[in-house]
């Protein structure tokens, strides 16, 4: 199977699911090139290997490569979930212990938040944002206009990701799209019960941009307000 690459952010760091066969050729510079990509505003990486069916020589160099060159541009690559068949080509190669491994996506993305939290720099002073919205368009926008505003931002596409930074750091507010996961909903909004939630109404991404924008300032704004009197 040739290998896939599925990505998505979760906070700070960025989730990049291989499946298929990290091989010679146009596997191993897919990988080497969607990590330089990556590395434009991002350090913070896991490679979720779960689905990986096998790989060779040069797709393990690929990895250490990519691993090399994350670190030299001041960020870190994690791996996850790494099957059997991986693991045994790590321990005959005598490359575990070059590798940060975890079992779960949650314990690699935990290990980022203990120890390099700063590591999207430039490091911002703001109150701590999460913006939950599937749009990728309205994603950037949001991210991008609450920065320029000061704000410490942090943002997923995906419910079941929110829940699981929900549980490994703290936000002084959250601005989020429409409900896309009835039960996890319950579970987020049960972790998040004290902290002020911002909704973007359903026809947000149709609305005059600097309107739309100018009202979640606003209502952030307001909301932190009220919480700190």
């Amino acid at each position: 199977m040739r290998l896939s690459l599925e990505t998505r952010e979760v906070g700070h760091v960025i989730i990049v699911r291989c499946k298929g066969r990290i091989v010679a050729g146009s596997e191993c510079d897919s990988l080497r090139s969607h990590v330089t990509w990556l590395l434009r505003d991002r350090r913070a990486i896991v490679l979720h290997l779960g689905e990986v069916e096998f790989i060779d020589s040069c797709g393990l160099g690929t990895i250490v490569r990519s691993l090399t060159r994350t670190r030299k541009a001041h960020g870190d690559l994690k791996l996850c979930k790494v099957p059997e068949i991986v693991r045994k080509v790590l321990a005959m190669s005598h490359l575990a212990d070059v590798f940060d491994t975890h079992e779960s996506e949650e314990g690699a993305v935990r290990a980022f938040y203990g120890k390099y939290l700063k590591l999207e720099a430039p490091e911002l002073s703001g109150r701590s944002i999460l913006c939950l919205e599937p749009n990728p368009d309205v994603l950037s926008f949001l991210r991008a206009m609450l920065r320029s505003a000061g704000y410490d931002v942090q943002t997923t596409a995906h419910l079941k990701d929110a829940l699981l930074l929900s549980r490994i750091t703290k936000f002084d507010a959250i601005v989020r799209g429409p409900d896309s996961d009835a039960n996890a909903d319950v579970a987020f909004q049960s972790a998040c019960v004290s902290v002020p939630v911002i909704k973007l109404s359903r026809d947000f991404s149709l609305l005059d941009a600097g309107e739309a924008g100018a009202g979640v300032l606003q209502q952030i704004k307001s909301r932190l307000n009220t919480q700190s009197a």
